[in-house]
């Protein structure tokens, strides 16, 4: 029997982002995928602007940037959100295909030892004290010993149903219908979520002489496997925006609705749920590949740390906690956008509303820092303003040179900051699971998303997915051991 340590279910984005994190740190995986190859599906349109900085954080973003196109505005239920004086190196949209991303993806979870094994699907598992065996079904049935099996099988995922979690939530009441193709009368300007009649349309280009087609319908239910043709697609558009602008020589075409559905939990004993697996909602503000390469990060050095004995089994608990909250938001304002987008005098006249709303500062800030997820604050036992947020990419000087704080965390551990001459703390008990480096700021203030700005703190505990454990102002140290207890694990 093949043994591993984990067993990740699914090479999308989220599975193989959680490959890679687990490679960094030295921990055997093998990836498996129901699919005999990968499909090239166009899939999502876009990341934002958190899981850029987390791909940035692991040296991965200037891979993409070239391949993408920068928009600097998302939406709320397709009215615009300017994010260009949010408080990142990316304040924009970053316009670019899933199956780009994958590739890229795939390309370097393999460099670190994790190539996905096709036409593996699991059909199986049990568990006990000692670890999973997971049986894997098609040509070459076989059954593989771990410690941890995580699915990040997408909505339909065979782990989750296998482990008996629920997925409760809401049916769908939309469908949308979806094309990428070749325009041969193509608009003078893209435009996105155009009122009309039933529904909303939309032409986004994606790249020259390439775009995406959209129709929405309310009401109007397919059922999720059902066939959607070309043909179809191109009725339903032509009913709605009066024109098809010559679409032709389709690359893909698909069709999703608004259910919303949040696995009841994210972890049964030794079994893990991520991405798609432990979630799904309306595509409305792109966040759903952001929300599973977010959970991919967030469970990635946890497993790590306890395979490697560096902290309890405790600390995996801290996933759940940390990230089904995140996600019951999404859940939560999809449902609202859905709403907003419905036919009908009475939803122009709430959109109306919402518009003047959004031309607040307070209202698109909160608005758009919760879609790009730049907002997002875990419980720690700190009221520091950093704690739990998001490091900000501060500049810095080390006795290596220039740099930025956020490529401190490209091997995935721990970081503790040290700035400005301040003494470093004694946690030599700890030295051989954490990078300790010393630097100045290039800034006395930080801005800090839903905070504003913030004195560079003396010193600060970031953990590998890029948020603050610890902060202080000043020399005191008071906290810091709690929180490497917690986070880093019990000390040697």
């Amino acid at each position: 029997m093949e043994t591993t340590e984990v067993v990740i279910a699914g090479s999308g984005p989220t599975g193989l982002i959680l490959a890679a994190e687990l490679r960094l740190a030295g921990v055997d995986v093998v990836l498996v995928d129901g699919l005999p190859a990968r499909t090239g599906e166009s899939r999502a349109g876009g990341i934002h602007a958190r899981s850029m900085e987390i791909l940035d954080q692991r040296g991965l973003l200037d891979r993409l940037l070239p391949q993408g196109r920068v928009m600097q505005a998302g939406h709320f239920g397709g009215l615009s959100l300017d994010f260009s004086d949010f408080h990142t190196r990316h304040p924009y949209m970053l316009a670019i295909l899933q199956s780009i991303i994958e590739r890229e993806l795939d390309t370097h979870a393999t460099e670190l030892g994790a190539a996905t094994q096709w036409a593996s699907p699991i059909t199986g598992f049990s568990q006990d004290g000692a670890g999973v065996e997971v049986e894997i079904g098609g040509a070459n049935p076989r059954r593989i010993h771990a410690a941890y099996l995580v699915g990040c099988d997408g909505g339909r995922s065979a782990v989750r149903k296998l482990a008996g979690i629920a997925f409760t939530g809401t049916d769908a009441t939309v469908t949308g219908m979806l094309a990428d193709v070749e325009l041969a009368e193509p608009p003078a300007q893209p435009f996105f979520a155009h009122r009309s009649g039933p529904g909303d349309f939309s032409v986004v280009q994606l790249q020259p002489g390439w775009y995406r087609l959209i129709v929405q319908r309310h009401d109007m239910v397919l059922e999720r496997g059902a066939e959607l043709t070309f043909e179809a697609f191109r009725e339903h558009f032509m009913e709605l925006a009066g024109t098809d602008f010559g679409m032709h020589s389709p690359r893909w075409v698909t069709h999703y609705g608004d259910a919303a559905r949040q696995a009841e939990q994210y972890r049964a004993r030794r079994v893990f749920l991520a991405g798609d697996a432990a979630h799904i909602h309306y595509p409305a503000g792109g966040q759903g590949q952001n929300l599973g390469i977010q959970d991919a990060v967030n469970l990635g050095w946890k497993l790590a740390a306890v395979l490697r004995g560096n902290a309890s089994d405790e600390l995996l608990d801290t996933y759940e906690t940390e990230r089904h909250p995140i996600a019951a938001r999404v859940l939560h304002n999809t449902r609202a956008q859905t709403a907003l987008m419905r036919p009908g005098a009475h939803t122009d006249a709430l959109r109306d509303t919402v518009s003047d709303l959004i031309d607040m500062d307070a209202v698109r800030t909160r608005l758009g820092l919760m879609i790009t997820a730049l907002d997002i604050r875990y419980d720690t036992k700190s009221d520091h303003p950093l704690a739990g947020r998001r490091v900000p990419d501060a500049g810095l000087t080390t006795a290596d040179g220039d740099t930025r704080l956020h490529r401190l965390l490209q091997q995935a551990r721990p970081v503790l900051l040290v700035l400005n001459g301040n003494t470093v703390p004694d946690v030599a008990q700890w030295q051989n699971r954490l990078e300790i480096v010393t630097a100045e700021t290039h800034t006395a203030q930080w801005a800090v998303p839903a905070v504003g700005t913030v004195p560079a703190p003396a010193a600060v505990l970031v953990r590998p997915d890029g948020y603050v454990a610890w902060a202080t102002d000043e020399s005191s140290t008071a906290g810091l051991i709690d929180a490497l207890t917690t986070w880093v694990g019990e000390p040697a």
